[in-house]
């Protein structure tokens, strides 16, 4: 946790959070928390519920990718990956798809420089086939223009899906084996990991998924085996800060034992 965590607690909860148990804030055990994941789900929902088009659902859902972000940023955590599109998203109306894409070209255009000076890194994990020119050279130059920052990584999951994903690294282990430059007793856990398109990111601590669905939907399969999991029936739109800090309260109370006996030797 960075050093100056103290410092943005005290800002963070001198705001309004309503919601948690008796009025408790989040504590500073967050710094357990190295890698947030977000599965942002519900926004057509949010909309049908409203009778508005869906597309208003992610134009909402996008303000709280926003104040989530920055939220993520000031209580030190240094990894958050957020699911925006799925490799199964495609099936979904064109005219809905669209919107999407050129939300995300909106996005890169005006959000940018927001996350230059607010020293966030942005990455994204998934697959490039099938994406617009204009968007893949926007998505390039905003991982170039903000490799350098260290407060926080935002991970974009962007035509993603995790079973594509360990297919592909399988595909490129068995290229290297076939070419006699990795020997099948030299393949490992880490080595297959060095594969994944979330190569160098340490695995999530905490999955959240709003809007009640209680699956993961295709999403860091092999990243999630110890992850934590947090199911909300909030919708996405309406997953503010008090909520973040009602699943990150949840986690502290978590015991995390990967495979060991509770007191039990490291």
């Amino acid at each position: 946790m960075h050093s100056t965590l103290g410092f943005l607690l005290k800002r963070l909860v001198g705001k309004k959070n309503k919601g948690l148990p008796e009025g408790r804030k989040p504590e500073p055990t967050t710094a357990s928390i190295q890698h947030l994941a977000i599965i942002m789900d519900g926004n057509g929902r949010w909309a049908k519920k409203r009778g508005l088009p869906r597309t208003a659902g992610h134009t909402e859902g996008l303000k709280r990718a926003r104040e989530i972000t920055e939220a993520v940023a000031e209580l030190g955590i240094p990894y958050l990956t957020l699911f925006a599109f799925s490799t199964e998203n495609w099936n979904r109306p064109a005219e809905e798809v669209g919107f999407l894409m050129d939300l995300f070209k909106r996005v890169l255009y005006d959000d940018v420089m927001d996350l230059q000076k607010n020293n966030v890194r942005l990455k994204f994990i998934g697959f490039r086939r099938n994406l617009q020119p204009e968007l893949l050279k926007l998505m390039e130059e905003a991982e170039e223009f903000t490799a350098g920052n260290t407060t926080l990584q935002l991970n974009i999951a962007l035509n993603y899906g995790s079973r594509g994903e360990l297919v592909a690294a399988a595909r490129s282990i068995a290229e290297l084996a076939q070419k006699g430059k990795l020997a099948p007793e030299d393949l490992t856990e880490a080595t297959f990991a060095e594969h994944l398109l979330t190569a160098g990111i340490p695995d999530p601590d905490l999955l959240i998924r709003p809007s009640g669905e209680l699956r993961i939907s295709n999403f860091l399969l092999w990243q999630c085996a110890y992850t934590e999991f947090y199911f909300t029936p909030v919708l996405w739109p309406d997953f503010d800060r008090a909520e973040l800090f009602k699943a990150l309260h949840d986690y502290t109370r978590r015991d995390r034992r990967f495979g060991r006996v509770k007191g039990g030797p490291a």
